[in-house]
């Protein structure tokens, strides 16, 4: 079986189901008149813009696994593990693309939760969990919080064009180059499929006479998928600090929703309502351009994903010697974000 084949495949396919069908769900967001409108301080874009971008990623991802189902003989674990995560991801999806209807008030984070919660245990109850946590209630638990987590990064960190989708391919293309010599087959596919499919829709949401927002049953669905993937390739083969590379590869969208959190609260505020404090606004503010903040973060996030190869395949004391350099940047940076004064 050729599998370089078979991912490429999974790749273009992906992508090309993502951006041919991308404009006939902007179609049909302007006629049912699903739209964000800037209705309040914290929106940054100037006008209502159609919000189901995440039906094309959504259709290019499961179009792939559908496509695979039918046309290749995956051994029997992969399959089971791929069907975690459609299934999963069909719920994340179900739940954002109710909140995108329900604009501008959108769902309560409360029952958002709750289902993000039921999709991970999904994940759980395929066997998708951490496997280098004992016993195995405290690896569901802990499980549970990453998958919630990053679910969640993803929607937040989704606040200029460009932004959630090119850091959604750069980590899925991190995780496929790690998982390649291990032949973790599922994760193989979903982030080859996942990649495509962000890529998919990048051009629309980047377009200015056509553009179109992926909403939140785009955003939570690829940190879904990006979640779950990140659960099925052994990372400590070589030294045990390996198993902190997911980290590294899903650094952005976990960096700003810490950042924002962590001022947040320090300003008395609830984490789970919106402002201008993210970190691509704070860029912004310094005087780059939303192209070039868009490229730093890809750039950022591209980086991060080199050192997580780079902590999975050296010794031990390189790849302390790996996190050490990165939390000294982190830190560094984090400074210089806090130090822009946002309104």
């Amino acid at each position: 079986m050729n599998y370089a084949g078979l991912l490429t495949a999974s790749f273009f396919c992906a992508a090309a189901v993502s951006f041919l069908t991308t404009p006939l769900v902007r179609l049909l967001a302007l006629r049912f008149g699903v739209l964000d409108a800037p209705t309040s301080a914290v929106k940054t874009h100037k006008e209502p813009t159609p919000v189901f971008g995440g039906i094309a990623i959504y259709m290019g991802f499961i179009a792939t696994m559908i496509l695979l189902r039918m046309t290749t003989s995956f051994p029997t674990g992969t399959l089971y593990n791929l069907r975690a995560l459609v299934l999963g991801g069909s719920l994340v999806f179900a739940l954002g693309l109710l909140d995108d209807l329900k604009r501008p008030e959108g769902v309560d984070y409360k029952p958002k939760f709750l289902v993000q919660i039921l999709a991970a245990m999904l994940l759980i109850v395929f066997g998708l969990r951490m496997r280098f946590l004992q016993p195995a209630y405290v690896a569901a638990f802990v499980t549970t919080l990453w998958v919630v987590g990053v679910t969640n990064a993803f929607n937040i960190v989704d606040i200029m064009d460009g932004l959630s989708a090119s850091q959604a391919a750069v980590a899925a293309l991190a995780f496929l180059m790690i998982s390649l010599p291990s032949e973790e087959l599922y994760v193989n596919f979903a982030s080859a499929a996942l990649a495509g499919a962000a890529l998919g829709f990048l051009p629309w949401n980047l377009s200015k006479t056509r553009k179109i927002f992926m909403g939140d049953c785009g955003s939570l669905l690829i940190g879904f998928l990006l979640a779950g993937v990140s659960l099925g390739t052994r990372y400590s083969d070589v030294n045990d600090a390996g198993v902190f590379a997911p980290l590294l590869i899903l650094f952005v969208p976990a960096f700003d929703t810490l950042f924002v959190s962590l001022l947040r609260l320090n300003q008395g505020k609830s984490p789970f309502l919106g402002s201008r404090d993210h970190f691509a606004l704070r860029l912004e503010k310094m005087g780059f351009s939303r192209r070039r903040v868009v490229l730093m973060a890809a750039t950022a996030a591209g980086f991060m994903g080199f050192c997580a190869f780079l902590v999975t395949q050296l010794p031990l004391e390189n790849a302390v010697a790996v996190y050490l350099v990165v939390a000294i940047l982190v830190a560094w940076v984090g400074r210089r974000m806090a130090l822009v004064e946002m309104s």
